[in-house]
């Protein structure tokens, strides 16, 4: 899968630096991924919520921190929407950022 874009992440990290090497991590195996629909998603993230048009809401570091992505499966891309605390997350509309 293609990501975009890295440099939110890296944003995140350095803002929040203890979640840095989860999202390193997420980076690299949502990179190195063949998702073809959201059941492959589940298979190596069981506690990703799959919402509507095709955005999935990873938990980040126990759920200390919320990444929302919207993945066009057909083009094998990754579009990050939003990365933040639970607490900033929640004050948006995941279905819409």
């Amino acid at each position: 899968m293609r990501v975009i874009a890295k440099k939110t992440l890296k944003n995140c990290w350095i803002q929040y630096s203890d979640c840095e090497q989860q999202l390193k991590t997420w980076y690299q195996e949502a990179s190195e991924s063949k998702w073809k629909s959201s059941a492959d998603i589940k298979r190596l993230y069981p506690s990703a919520s799959i919402l509507a048009d095709n955005r999935v809401v990873f938990n980040i570091k126990g759920n200390t921190y919320r990444l929302v992505v919207r993945i066009n499966y057909d083009y094998s891309m990754v579009w990050i929407r939003f990365i933040g605390t639970h607490t900033q997350y929640d004050k948006i509309d995941a279905t819409k950022i």
